[in-house]
């Protein structure tokens, strides 16, 4: 239990926390299993030679669903986050051994619903093959969160996430304004196997790889918010089906 009040205090204070340990080696086997069974030729898969990603990966792959959700994930968003959480979104991303993708440091700031009408508060837009991102209202941003469970050991060599502790707290922050001389970085090291929950509206970057190790990781959003009636999360799940 006081793990838990030390994730939970530093998920509030910082905008991340990183829990070793969640998913077994055989877990993690089980869920890379699956993927290498999966039919990339869909819209919703996107390979080159910096990346390969599965967008809408739990709606396209759901044998996952069953591992990745596990009583002990539940019980870790039960005691650190409440219970009225619910999955919005999930990516995969395979970052390759030679890849020099590297992300630049941003916010989250779109979600994912079923299509575009117009809702104040609501916008800009986007859309692509079919997938409908809208920017809601900074309440909704403040309240989600983001899983990332690790498939391979990560660290700042191959792809960890960097970030700025606290940005969460300062509403929409553009990268372009941010001062380094009061802010700091702290590279997220995570085993595989292990988690880092994080809040959408922390900065955050990712580096080229430089040590030829892969870094799988598959992203989850969640939110407790009940999206206006003309809207609709494009990718609900319910932890409790």
């Amino acid at each position: 239990m006081d793990e838990l009040i030390i994730h939970k205090a530093q998920i509030a204070e910082h905008g991340f926390s990183v829990i070793e340990s969640v998913y077994t080696n055989e877990e993690v086997d089980a869920v890379l299993q699956i993927i290498g069974k999966a039919d990339t030729s869909k819209d919703t898969f996107r390979q080159s030679n910096d990346l390969f990603a599965i967008r809408q990966f739990l709606k396209e792959l759901p044998d996952v669903l069953p591992v990745l959700l596990n009583g002990r994930l539940k019980a870790l968003i039960s005691n650190l986050l409440g219970t009225h959480y619910f999955i919005v979104k999930s990516i995969y991303f395979d970052k390759p051994e030679s890849s020099n993708w590297f992300v630049a440091y941003h916010q989250d700031l779109t979600i994912s619903v079923d299509r575009k009408t117009d809702i104040p508060g609501f916008g800009p837009w986007t859309v692509k093959q079919n997938q409908f991102a809208v920017q809601p209202p900074l309440s909704i941003l403040e309240n989600n969160f983001t899983l990332r469970i690790h498939l391979d050991n990560t660290t700042e060599e191959n792809g960890a996430l960097k970030v700025v502790p606290g940005s969460h707290l300062k509403g929409v922050y553009r990268p372009e304004t941010i001062d380094w001389t009061t802010e700091r970085e702290v590279s997220c090291a995570v085993p595989e196997g292990g988690v880092m929950i994080m809040k959408p509206l922390l900065l955050h970057s990712s580096g080229r790889t430089t040590n030829n190790n892969k870094r799988r990781v598959v992203h989850i959003e969640f939110s407790a918010t009940e999206l206006p009636q003309t809207l609709q999360w494009s990718e609900r799940i319910n932890l409790d089906d």
